[in-house]
């Protein structure tokens, strides 16, 4: 049985909040419940690829520490403007 579109968007948000370092979860959290339900599919399946990421690996990404993939870079950017880091 295939996934509803409910029980996905809830597993994200769910995966947002819960990461592996607090950094992420308070990116990643605040950024779902504002946009989640807003992003297109194409933006909720490279979401969800990205959240399949390391959290170490995304923090450096998100903060510009370490270069990101470039298939996650418009993802990245927004993460930064409403983290309030660009």
């Amino acid at each position: 049985m295939s996934e509803s579109v409910e029980d996905r968007l809830k597993r994200l948000k769910i995966r947002s909040w819960r990461r592996g370092t607090k950094e992420m979860d308070l990116i990643l959290g605040p950024f779902w419940d504002a946009h989640g339900r807003d992003l297109d599919e194409p933006t909720v399946a490279l979401y969800e690829a990205f959240l399949e990421e390391n959290d170490q690996d995304l923090y450096q990404w998100v903060s510009g520490q370490m270069p990101a993939p470039e298939a996650f870079l418009p993802l990245i950017e927004r993460l930064r403007r409403h983290a309030g880091a660009v």
